[in-house]
């Protein structure tokens, strides 16, 4: 799970200052929730990591050479990965705060050192397409991580086999119900539960250590070399296994935004690294005395009388996991639908206290069926592990070649320098894909194909946006011929206040030509309302509005808002009066233009992408929802457009 940005937490929101620069007691209690949060997916890792690398479906020998070799690449890949390329690097590059792909797009594209076009393109192209790879992982990791936890009870019971899948289900069903009441009543516990899981796994993997201390030498590089030297083919598709140890690292960085970078590295350099690698040196030391383990070492790990308390702990470490991702996919929906890559949606807020706990239904709905559906086709937590990972390593490569972009473009890096540190990411980045890849003929194609699926939906609908755009355009009545006409042959003016809600702040709207032609009435106040989208995460409040007069009446306001923002008419309005123009909500009638889209062979997409797209438009939320609107006071105008 990589949950693309700002978590469910009861936590308000701190300031950017105190975000920046948390002390003390606030810096730990950030910590603390950061467990919660941003560490679900990799604290749940060690149930199923060891054990593919030696009973997965590329499964090796238990022998003393592999295990330590095993370990080894373990360990520095959390070192090189999770560590110095996430911890230390890429949490850097931050937009006003704000991480992720998407956050990544933004800042390069908003920023004025960009030189050219090019880079631009690139960034959309692989933040999109990172996006919608965040997506195919949000139905994985649920799926993955609550029937790897399950599937102790295999171990505990063998009779009880036969209802892994149906109490997995179970969890599942109740946890994708569940979001549409947010987590402020149970956020708080969180990370107080992930880090009583910390402790466990590091007491159990302490004690496994202790029964063969020799293990620990597997810290030495030499082990992975030599094991990597003895047959470079098998070193290869034991990387596909060792990569599960680090799937989660895009999280910290996703949720960069809500917790900081202090808080985010204090929690993982001294609760989750420290824990992790305990626990997985703990298996290590079980397989060297009892290989016979191999098929669930995490829980063989533990002593039989504290198997049953285990199970339960791990059961809801990766619920906690699971509801880290799918709160993480609503969140990187608002971010989609903001910066105009995937149609509006119905977005509700759960709490009135915490602008990241939103609920998104068709999200939910699309990722609970995903989810149901992975479970019951790949059946066990092995077979899921085939198509895990996948999704995830494509997503560090296309992080790296975007930090890279970044780093020459934004914080004007020199090539060397950004090549070298780029570059050595991306051949790791790159060695973990080839290992994944050799997956995908064993479930690894699922997430792939629902990544790319996503992708051509996303660029399908900016496209068609612009598409759009450019045909209303063609309509547009420049404003100065418009009141000249007026002035010409002046309308009957009626009392009140009319608002033309319109894409673009150029020309006039097309439903106030429209309204006027059939009509024949202008208001007395007319306002042309453009919302539009800025690449940053937030727009200050004194940033929000620009009212320009344009005579007779006629009024043009911009309202701008960030992706990390929800547009809000009564905001907008209030806006306007701080600067000198009142707009009464009570009394305006809001005009908005309702096209039906047809397809065609003009030049723009195929035909049946322009299909796609006006099929898309019309399930589309309503402009009303979206921008909170009195129903009882929207006017629709309707007009037919050829793409």
């Amino acid at each position: 799970m990589s949950a693309p940005t700002a978590p469910q937490n009861p936590t308000p929101p701190p300031t950017a200052s105190a975000r920046s620069h948390p002390r003390g007691r606030y810096l730990a209690r950030l910590s603390l929730l950061a467990l919660g949060v941003v560490y679900g997916d990799i604290g749940t890792s060690p149930l199923y990591a060891m054990r593919e690398a030696f009973h997965g479906p590329h499964g090796i020998l238990v022998t003393p050479g592999n295990v330590f070799g095993v370990l080894s690449l373990i360990f520095w890949s959390l070192i090189l990965i999770v560590t110095i390329k996430y911890h230390v690097v890429i949490i850097r590059a931050d937009n006003k705060g704000e991480g992720g792909v998407l956050a990544l797009m933004a800042l390069v594209n908003g920023s004025r050192l960009a030189r050219g076009l090019t880079p631009r393109r690139l960034m959309i192209v692989l933040g999109i397409f990172g996006a919608a790879l965040l997506y195919a992982d949000g139905a994985l990791t649920p799926a993955v991580s609550v029937l790897s936890a399950v599937e102790g009870l295999e171990v505990a019971t063998p009779a009880l086999q036969p209802w892994v899948i149906w109490i997995t289900l179970a969890i599942l069903v109740g946890l994708f119900m569940f979001q549409s009441r947010g987590t402020a009543s149970v956020g708080a516990v969180f990370g107080p539960i992930m880090l009583l899981w910390f402790f466990a796994i590091a007491a159990l993997g302490l004690n496994g250590i202790l029964g063969h201390p020799a293990v620990v030498g597997a810290v030495l590089p030499t082990h992975a070399a030599r094991f990597f030297a003895e047959d470079p083919g098998r070193g290869l598709l034991v990387l596909g296994a060792v990569f599960l140890a680090v799937t989660g690292g895009e999280a910290l960085y996703a949720d960069l935004g809500h917790f900081g970078h202090n808080a985010i590295q204090l929690a993982w350099f001294t609760i989750p690294l420290p824990a992790l690698l305990l626990n997985y040196f703990g298996q290590g030391a079980l397989l060297l005395t009892h290989p016979e383990a191999a098929p669930n070492p995490f829980y063989f790990l533990a002593p039989p009388q504290l198997l049953y308390p285990l199970i339960p702990l791990a059961a809801a470490a990766a619920v906690i996991a699971s509801q880290a991702v799918i709160s993480g996919a609503f969140s990187l929906t608002r971010q989609a639908v903001q910066l105009g890559y995937i149609p509006r949606m119905d977005i509700e807020h759960t709490s009135s206290r915490e602008i990241g706990q939103i609920y998104v239904p068709t999200v939910n709905k699309m990722l609970a069926i995903l989810t149901i559906a992975l479970v019951l086709g790949f059946q066990t937590s092995s077979n899921l592990a085939g198509a895990y990972g996948v999704a995830l390593s494509t997503l560090m490569a296309l992080t790296t070649v975007m930090f890279y972009v970044m780093s020459r473009e934004v914080w004007g890096w020199s090539f060397a320098k950004a090549a070298a540190v780029s570059g050595l990411f991306l051949v790791v980045d790159i060695t973990f894909l080839a290992a994944n890849a050799l997956k995908i003929w064993h479930g690894g194609w699922v997430p792939l194909v629902i990544a790319i699926a996503l992708y051509f939906v996303m660029i399908t609908w900016k496209r068609g946006r612009e598409i759009l755009a450019k045909r209303m355009m063609e309509k547009t009545v420049p404003l100065k011929l418009l009141l000249a006409d007026l002035a010409a042959e002046p309308p009957v003016r009626v009392p009140g206040t009319a608002v033309f809600m319109y894409g673009s702040s150029d020309g006039t709207p097309p439903a106030l030509v429209l309204n006027l032609t059939h009509n024949k009435v202008v208001h007395e106040k007319i306002v042309f309302l453009t919302v539009m989208t800025e690449d940053v995460p937030h727009v200050g409040s004194e940033q929000r509005v620009t009212v320009k007069r344009s005579g007779k009446g006629f009024h043009s306001v911009v309202a701008r808002y960030g992706f990390m923002q929800d547009p809000d008419i009564n905001e907008i309005l209030a806006a306007c009066k701080g600067n000198g123009l009142s707009i009464p909500l009570e009394g305006t009638t809001f005009f908005l233009g309702r096209e039906t889209l047809i397809a065609s062979d003009r030049p723009g997409m195929a035909v049946w992408r322009e299909r796609l797209f006006a099929f898309m438009s019309r399930n589309a939320l309503r402009a009303t929802a979206f921008f909170k609107i009195p129903p009882n006071q929207a006017f629709e105008v309707g007009a037919y457009v050829e793409l």
